[in-house]
């Protein structure tokens, strides 16, 4: 089934009108001047630069007040930032976001569908999120914005059944990326970069989400919404006076009071590099990432120089995007990361690749990570570099959010007044040699962790010349450590392929039962971009099938085999098409009613691999290897027989919620993973018997 969905949702993201990259090059191509690449970049003087006027004041609760008058646009936009350190969350990690979220559906005088409704009325914006509150209006609304802003503050109501709302909300896009392997990566790298005991090497999960209580949410809230921790910046429409009066009216009563000052160990480097590998069977690339902890604060003496530094490694197209993809062709993009945090910065490198060039990649990017350690970056380089960096910059300064977030910051960090006003200038300063002794410094090829998020059998013998005589770390999709060689244990003696197939047979209703089958027809849905997709399948023995799928009365595609031809149409894109070669035999396959009654027949061989858990389950593995060579793995239930999931070339599909229809028990939950892409199958009914005409069949 895995493989015709996947075409037919292709269809789909094809009908759902969007800009293409293609347009969206187009469309920059037609703005902008063609660049002469054969002039060299001239260094320029930094230029002097007027950072704007902000004015700050303090709250008798210790909330530190920032404000950038600009009056071209009669708006006025807050936003408030709580300055607290991460704590670690362990079975409840995800409870501070939760809180954040949890804020915004409601306070102690008004429901989230009343709030939403005086925000809407006022054509104002109000969020929420763990780290404070944004709120933005026109300036005649300025009072009302800020009596609402403030009763989300200041009084939330934390319903249990609005949290239970997120928390379904949570574990639905946690199930979307649980197979993503950029997601993957995101979630092992921070664990193996800052350790399981660091706040930021947690992870939400569906075990925690579900741990989660309006009492935690409330407990956290507590303990860190203070206002002598807060930070508001205030932009727009507003005069000093004015604003002096409207946060001592609204945030003058919150109650300072005392804030955890957690200090979490500081993450260690391993000692030597180290190999990571999350296994992904389907896989055709690999997600590839390179790094480990730093020493770096925001606004440290390092800081701009070591900006500088990454950014001629990869902190845009150049060194490794023009190494790995323009001169080698082994990605679409690679890019390196240097942040500076309080508690603990990071280095990173990231890109995704081809499974044969694996190796060949990570060869490259050790390459450029000890070339800008060892050699001297020549003037040409390094003003092109500085160019990029202060023409971001000044683009910036044409938001006055952007004036308002330096106030911040500096206050935050304790940074020098002139530190923005200053920045172009340090950057014009930094020289050839502060580039070499920040990539001595931070850059550091024989101390990282290489985390491969692939297919283990074609990349594992690749990556073992990183690991240094080390044995390569195997962890599954949530970041639990397993041995790869104990992974499928042996099944017990005596039990073979054939007997799994055959407990699976009676587990759904019997030989007897399934014999008597002679059409099915299954109704289901899903949603893709807020769109409900509707799906059609229609089996007849001996091996007639049919698939359609469409929204409303729109048709997106139909596949329909007659048991001898079939035929691929796409009404909307106006193409149809015989269906030939390898994906006629695979369809044969599909049409097949309960295929398990007829492997010999249909020449599929067999094999039990062992026992494996999967996502706790103890599950038999079977292979099964098909007249053309290709294979599959299935996964049954030990305990109930039933089949799981199945996964091979095309991706993967977990089984879950079956059903008694006729005597016949049917899935009605199905996941269907492609590549990053996760799709919940919900099926609405299944109808067994209903005596299909062949003409439905028909591929005339």
């Amino acid at each position: 089934m895995k493989k015709y969905i996947g075409i037919a949702l292709a269809a789909v993201l094809l009908a759902i009108p969007q800009l293409t990259d293609a347009q969206t090059k187009t469309k920059s191509a037609a703005q902008k001047p063609a660049l002469d690449r054969s002039i060299r970049p001239q260094a320029a003087p930094a230029p002097e630069i007027n950072i704007g006027k902000y004015e700050s004041f303090k709250l008798d609760n210790g909330l530190n007040v920032f404000v950038v008058e600009n009056h071209k646009i009669p708006r006025v936009t807050y936003s408030l930032i709580l300055d607290y350190n991460q704590v670690p969350e362990g079975e409840l990690a995800g409870m501070a976001d939760m809180c954040g979220q949890l804020l915004r559906t409601g306070t102690t005088s008004l429901s989230k569908d009343q709030l939403d409704e005086e925000v809407d009325f006022i054509g104002a914006s109000l969020n929420t999120s763990a780290s404070g509150i944004y709120a933005s209006a026109l300036k005649k609304h300025n009072d009302k914005l800020l009596e609402l802003m403030s009763d989300v503050l200041l009084n939330p109501a934390f319903r249990d059944e609005e949290l239970a709302k997120l928390k379904t909300q949570a574990i639905s896009g946690l199930k979307a990326t649980q197979n993503d392997p950029s997601a993957i990566s995101d979630r092992i790298s921070k664990m193996l970069v800052y350790g399981r005991e660091h706040p930021y090497g947690e992870s939400m999960s569906e075990k925690s989400v579900s741990n989660l209580s309006t009492e935690h949410c409330r407990a956290f809230y507590d303990a860190f919404f203070k206002p002598n921790v807060a930070y508001l910046a205030i932009v727009g429409d507003i005069t000093l006076q004015e604003a002096k009066e409207l946060t001592q009216k609204h945030f003058g009563t919150w109650q300072a009071g005392e804030v955890i000052a957690y200090n979490p160990p500081k993450p260690r480097l391993p000692e030597r590099t180290a190999v990571a590998i999350v296994d992904r069977p389907d896989a055709v690339q690999t997600t590839l990432r390179v790094g480990y902890a730093v020493d770096l604060k925001p606004g440290a003496p390092d800081a701009i120089k070591a900006r500088v530094m990454n950014t001629i490694l990869g902190g845009g197209t150049f060194r490794l995007f023009n190494n790995l993809r323009e001169d080698k062709a082994y990605t679409y993009g690679a890019y390196s990361q240097l942040s500076a945090d309080k508690l603990a910065g990071r280095f990173n490198v990231n890109t995704e690749i081809r499974n044969p060039v694996t190796d060949s990649a990570l060869n490259e990017i050790f390459y450029e990570m000890k070339r800008i350690r060892e050699e001297q970056v020549g003037d040409e380089e390094l003003n092109l570099v500085k160019n990029y960096l202060n023409g971001n910059f000044a683009l910036s300064l044409e938001n006055p959010q952007t004036v308002a977030n330096f106030a911040i910051n500096t206050a935050r960090y304790k940074l020098p007044a002139d530190y923005y006003a200053n920045y172009m200038k340090s950057i014009a300063a930094v020289t050839a040699d502060d580039v070499r002794d920040m990539a001595v410094k931070y850059i550091l090829p024989d101390n990282s962790y290489i985390l491969a998020v692939g297919k283990a059998a074609d990349i594992a013998p690749k990556l073992e010349k990183f690991t240094g005589g080390k044995a390569i770390r195997y962890f599954d999709n949530n970041g639990k450590e397993y041995d790869p060689n104990t992974k499928v244990k042996p099944a017990p003696e005596g039990m073979t392929a054939q007997m799994v197939n055959r407990a699976y047979i009676n587990a759904i209703g019997g030989e007897k039962a399934l014999k008597k089958v002679k059409d099915v027809t299954m109704m289901a849905t899903t949603n893709m971009q807020g769109m409900a997709i509707g799906f059609d399948f229609y089996r007849k023995a001996p091996n007639k099938y049919k698939m359609q799928i469409g929204a409303g009365e729109m048709i997106f595609q139909k596949i329909t085999f007659d048991g001898t031809a079939a035929k691929l149409e796409s009404p909307m894109g106006g193409e149809n098409k015989m269906v030939e070669g390898e994906e006629l035999e695979a369809l044969k396959m599909e049409a097949t009613l309960f295929p398990e009654l007829q492997y010999d027949a249909l020449g599929i061989a067999l094999t039990l691999e062992g026992v494996e858990e999967i996502e706790g389950t103890e599950t038999y593995r079977l292979l099964l290897t098909y007249p053309s060579g290709k294979q599959s793995n299935q996964f049954y239930d030990i305990k109930t027989g039933l089949k799981i999931m199945e996964s091979g070339e095309q991706g993967s599909v977990n089984y879950g919620d079956y059903r008694a229809v006729n005597g016949v028990k049917f899935p009605f939950a199905m996941t269907q993973q492609m590549g990053p892409q996760s799709i919940d199958l919900n099926i609405l009914s299944v109808k067994v018997n209903s005596k299909l005409k062949d003409d439905l069949f028909s591929v005339k």
